[in-house]
């Protein structure tokens, strides 16, 4: 076990544990690895290429020479960087979002991306949201949660995410997106969508954002304490 802990937060798409990762690992002073959006960078990297129906291998090798780096703006929210481009924005469009998906299923590409998601384990600590971060990533992480939330309700803050964001889509599209993705990453060979044996489930579908984070540091707070 490496000497610096790590909180694993998965769960399915929409469920909310990138936005509960940023508030723990901003409450505690640690890192964070959004694994979701590297999964995203290779989706983009190779739309940018024109590659999106390249071979695995191909696939692999853009996971492979990927250069991104995580900040935050003045308010406090994630910037992502491919390159020397500022690419938040798209990363977070519905389309990336497919793409993301799709190449996460290929066992060459997790697997290039297995050392770079590993790099970010550093002092004091790590919060990884993803997938996969509490079964195969960090099989050894301090705490696993598994946040989830009906598809229903998952879809419903999407659509008024995007809506915030003047993106116009429709409720019941994503409704389906969301049961695609769930289908694909719960069925996929590789690291499917499941929580860790030891892993806390919490499903958020009545609770607020507060509430969410306020649980999972206060888990985090009694395993600390308990050191």
């Amino acid at each position: 076990m490496s000497e610096f802990p790590v909180i694993a937060i998965d769960g399915p798409s929409g469920s909310g544990k990138g936005t509960i990762a940023r508030r723990v690992a901003r409450a505690l002073g640690w890192h964070l690895l959004d694994s979701g959006a590297l999964y995203r960078l290779v989706g983009l990297a190779a739309a940018r290429k024109g590659q999106t129906d390249a071979s695995e291998e191909a696939l692999a090798a853009i996971a492979s020479d990927l250069e991104v780096r995580f900040d935050a703006d003045d308010a406090g929210e994630e910037r992502v960087w491919l390159g020397d481009s500022d690419v938040s924005a798209e990363l977070r469009t519905e389309e990336c979002g497919r793409l993301a998906s799709q190449v996460a299923v290929l066992p060459k590409v997790r697997n290039a991306l297995m050392g770079l998601q590993k790099s970010f384990r550093t002092a004091p600590g790590l919060v990884a949201d993803g997938r996969d971060m509490g079964t195969t990533v960090f099989p050894d992480a301090m705490l696993k949660v598994f946040l989830t939330a009906s598809a229903g309700e998952r879809a419903k803050r999407r659509h008024k995410q995007l809506n915030d964001k003047g993106i116009d889509v429709s409720l019941p599209a994503l409704s389906r997106d969301i049961e695609d993705r769930d289908r694909r990453d719960s069925e996929r060979s590789v690291a499917p969508l499941r929580p860790a044996e030891d892993a806390r489930l919490l499903d958020s579908s009545n609770l607020t954002i507060d509430e969410v984070t306020q649980t999972v540091l206060d888990w985090a707070h009694e395993l600390i304490d308990a050191k």
